[in-house]
């Protein structure tokens, strides 16, 4: 009975971040990877690692567009001073801002997911230092910051719980865009895409879901190095346009989730 009890009260624990009552989420692994299917709202989310040659260039698109942005990053990119010069501008702009964590991680084994490759101290200790980067180039509190990007896109249920216990709720791309392969490079071969064919299965994937792209996340990368001269993030002014017309608002994840 006791057993059972303490699991009553763990699941009861995460519902406030994870969202589990509501049914307008949709939930993978104890992450929000889409939001109400029901309201023509979505949100553009960049992450930002090693690379974030296009962050000025997406900044002022988002500002020129009506659009609004969310943005993560890790202390990687927070070694580069050149890509420090744009984040004053982000946050000006009305801008989301927090972490894809600092050493960016691999929690969890690629073949099997629930095979952890962290311990819940380094977890935890790296993303209080991530957020001491956010304090000290944003002047953002950690109390000021709900929605987590875990670095890779990759995590388990044990990884979302732990996000949990900090008082994050961690969210990640909605599935079926390919929007989140503009880090590919020639080099990989058969998995490298394009900027044409991550552009038109984004479209494609609008036309052919029945609800469009209502709630859905759609991830990018603020760079992708120089080996990627195909860069999709010039794309981004034709897209946001095509996606306005058709009735879509691009609005920050808190609004597409809510802030509470």
């Amino acid at each position: 009975m006791m057993k059972i009890f303490r699991c009553f009260l763990f699941f009861f624990s995460l519902v406030p971040f994870t969202l589990v009552a509501q049914s307008d989420i949709t939930i993978s692994h104890g992450g929000i990877i889409r939001g109400d299917q029901t309201s023509k709202k979505m949100a553009l989310i960049f992450s930002a690692d090693e690379y974030a040659e296009g962050l000025e260039y997406i900044d002022s698109t988002l500002k020129a567009m009506g659009a609004k942005g969310s943005f993560f990053f890790t202390g990687n990119f927070f070694k580069n001073k050149e890509y420090r010069k744009t984040t004053k501008s982000l946050l000006k702009n009305g801008n989301y801002v927090s972490t894809h964590s600092y050493g960016h991680l691999l929690y969890c084994d690629w073949g099997k997911r629930d095979s952890l490759l962290v311990t819940k101290k380094e977890f935890e200790t790296d993303l209080k230092k991530a957020f001491s980067q956010l304090k000290k180039y944003f002047r953002i509190s950690r109390e000021e910051v709900r929605y987590f990007l875990p670095p890779y896109e990759w995590y388990n249920d044990t990884i979302a719980a732990w996000a949990a216990g900090m008082g994050l709720q961690i969210i990640n791309f909605t599935p079926g865009s390919s929007s989140n392969g503009d880090y590919t490079t020639p080099d990989m071969g058969k998995r490298y895409l394009s900027s044409d064919t991550i552009f038109n299965r984004i479209l494609r994937f609008e036309a052919n879901n029945k609800n469009g792209t209502n709630g859905s996340i759609l991830l990018t990368h603020a760079g992708a190095g120089p080996l990627r001269t195909d860069k999709f993030f010039y794309r981004l002014p034709e897209l946001i346009s095509i996606l306005q017309k058709k009735g879509y608002e691009l609005v920050r994840i808190d609004e597409l989730l809510g802030r509470d």
